[in-house]
């Protein structure tokens, strides 16, 4: 009789039991992983096998809510993977500010029941040792999934690449710290949850991938905002050693950042604990998903003492992260203003108290002789000191230690659009259909430019991912990055070249962060 040992009841996977293989043609060859044999589907022309909703951990519900991800219970006959798994468990999804439905999850599921990852392969056999990319998403650790359509694996696929994608927990089901799980832990740590997932991932595909067609010993981890700050996470940390060998970083890394320490977190947990009226982590483990989802708003990555031991920077300082080829970059339209913006009055103001007698130099760089000036110098300051800075002085960091080369972009295409989405330009997340070659998945007016932008920066990606740089036939030529020359690859209408435009304000910034000591 088949048995499988976990059925989420908010994923619509199925299985196949053995005696019913002989009376029907499966949708593929069937894999054999770990945990037990999966199937899946096909692209529409049949080249690509596409596997969604695998489990790489057990589902971190009930007792395993605030547990390293524990390993996945095997389960008999075949498991048809042809369904993403639950998305993470979040508020539900509306589009807000630049990001239309196709940046975003689905609205269900969304679930606890979360880790699964998704494969997407070209392969022949399990002989051919293709070279696999690690995707890992954004939301600012709060948000997110492997769903959404941008993130679709196939296009790469079909460049010789095996794509996989993997859900990790979010907000506070991903990033609570109480100290009763640090006592409880074994590891005298608690919140880093979500990366702890990641690092499950990666530990899967270590030791199934090459069933796929794979190469476990050539994976790339690649990430955006939050995916991106969390690979410079993975690169710090030890537990990932061995894992990856390149990293590709879009638009974020944890560099200078002011992060909290295990203490910090500990105390705010324990006040969301009281929050809830809670008295043991059994009853804070017995809250009801979307009561703790109200109450644990904003967590996020911490200095844990085991995942991080140290601040991202300071370990890097050392030499102690692991060694990887970088593809790094940002966007040219990416500042996020959530707040009210400033008049050039209250600006030069603001210049005058945060940087004293440096303000005319500040000012320099972000002008404010006019309150549209002033408005438009606010959101280069955002893009600067959010993702500008990160990117920047990791590359630099990198480049300086003289280690494995570095690559550095800026994506400048100002992303055709329509009605409140003009306004945007080259924006936050605006990159991602380009560099996986999914423009098909966004509405929007594309032209032909974009189309020959999009196999450009995917040809790049795929390049960088087969063999840690991204030059090829059939592209511009793409220096690596040098403490003295500070070459960068502009990615626009034509993409091009050169030293990078802004290094004078950067510095500035960096020369100025609290984090930088």
């Amino acid at each position: 009789m088949l048995t499988f040992l976990r059925i989420p009841a908010l994923l619509s996977l199925t299985i196949i039991s053995l005696a019913a293989i002989h009376s029907q043609t499966l949708p593929l060859d069937v894999v054999k992983t770990e945990a037990g044999q999966v199937s899946g589907s096909k692209s529409t022309d049949g080249s690509i096998a596409i596997y969604r909703g695998i489990p790489f951990a057990a589902p971190p519900v009930g007792d395993l809510r605030w547990k390293a991800p524990q390993p996945v219970k095997p389960w008999s006959g075949i498991l048809n993977a042809d369904q993403f798994g639950p998305s993470p468990m979040q508020g539900t999804p509306a589009p807000f500010s630049m990001w239309s439905a196709e940046f975003l999850i689905p609205k269900e599921p969304i679930s606890e029941d979360c880790l699964y990852l998704n494969v997407w392969s070209g392969a022949k056999s399990a002989q051919e040792k293709r070279p696999v990319l690690v995707w890992i998403y954004g939301g600012g650790f709060n948000s997110g999934g492997t769903a959404v359509p941008i993130y679709d694996g196939e296009a790469m696929a079909r460049k010789g690449i095996i794509f996989v994608s993997a859900n990790y927990r979010v907000g506070p089901f991903g990033f609570f710290a109480h100290p009763e799980l640090t006592k409880e832990s074994g590891t005298n740590a608690s919140g880093n949850y979500g990366l702890m997932d990641q690092i499950a991932a990666l530990q899967w595909v270590k030791k199934n991938i090459a069933a796929f067609g794979g190469d476990p010993n050539n994976v790339t981890i690649a990430g955006q905002s939050a995916g991106s700050m969390s690979v410079s996470c993975l690169v710090a940390s030890p537990l990932a050693k061995g894992l990856f060998n390149k990293a590709i970083a879009q638009s974020g890394a944890i560099f200078g950042r002011t992060m909290p320490v295990l203490e910090q977190a500990e105390r705010d947990g324990e006040r969301v604990a009281k929050s809830l009226n809670t008295a043991s982590l059994k009853e804070l483990r017995d809250v009801p998903a979307e009561e703790l989802l109200k109450k644990g708003q904003g967590m996020r990555v911490i200095i844990d003492g085991y995942v991080l031991p140290n601040k991202v920077a300071d370990i890097f300082a050392a030499g102690m992260q692991n060694d990887v080829t970088l593809l790094t970059g940002w966007n040219q339209d990416e500042g996020l203003l959530f707040g009210p913006v400033k008049t050039a009055a209250d600006f030069r103001k603001q210049a005058e108290q945060q940087y004293g007698a440096d303000a005319p130099t500040f000012l320099k760089y972000y002008p404010a002789g006019t309150d549209e000036e002033a408005s438009k110098s606010q959101l280069n300051l955002s893009r600067d000191q959010t993702f500008g800075t990160q990117n920047y002085i990791w590359a630099n960091v990198q480049a300086t230690q003289n280690k494995s080369k570095v690559y550095v972009y800026r994506f400048t295409r100002i992303v055709p659009a329509t009605g409140e989405y003009v306004k945007y330009g080259a924006f936050h997340t605006g990159e991602v259909p380009y560099t996986y070659d999914n423009l098909k998945f966004v509405d929007r007016p594309w032209e032909p430019v974009d189309r020959e932008l999009a196999q450009t920066m995917s040809t790049y990606w795929a390049n960088f991912i087969k063999t840690g740089n991204p030059n090829g036939k059939g592209v511009p030529a793409w220096p690596a990055y040098t403490i003295k020359e500070k070459q960068i690859m502009e990615l626009g209408k034509k993409p091009e070249a050169k030293p990078i435009p802004d290094q004078a304000a950067l510095d500035f910034l960096f020369s100025k962060m609290s984090g930088n000591q």
